[in-house]
């Protein structure tokens, strides 16, 4: 199926989108933090990499990562125009997320990464956090 928008309509399509402040996935874990009585998070700290959430207290920093930007293996399409360009934007990405996480750990922090579609399946999410809050001081 072809784009149905010019190149140059599409790049400023694709420019407009943000790479902060994702409200849809990020309020939908908010919610579900509240719902569960997940206290203690704090949104947009100035830490490398700007976890969406950081547990300041407990050095747990959460990151909720869309599929098609990050490269979910399940949800991930690739684009038909571009592939080269696409391949190698994602595949920079998901590097800057290995660096990100390495940085923090090597801080103190404990680092739990989402995927977007995770936040679907809420009991196991809130399984998955509660794990992550509650782990000894010294993992990493």
């Amino acid at each position: 199926m072809t784009d149905v928008f010019s190149k140059r309509k599409r790049s400023a399509v694709m420019a407009a989108v943000r790479s902060t402040g994702n409200k849809v996935t990020e309020l939908s874990l908010a919610r579900i933090f509240s719902a569960n009585g997940i206290k203690g998070w704090r949104r947009h700290l100035s830490l490398p990499g700007k976890p969406d959430f950081a547990f300041q207290k407990k050095r747990v920093a959460v990151f909720v990562d869309g599929c098609f930007w990050h490269g979910c293996p399940k949800h991930l399409r690739t684009p038909k125009s571009n592939r080269a360009y696409w391949r190698r934007k994602i595949a920079m990405n998901r590097m800057r997320d290995v660096r990100v996480m390495r940085v923090l750990r090597q801080g103190g922090w404990r680092v739990l990464r989402v995927w977007e579609h995770e936040l679907k399946n809420e009991p196991r999410l809130v399984q998955r956090l509660r794990a992550s809050l509650n782990a000894k001081e010294e993992w990493s």
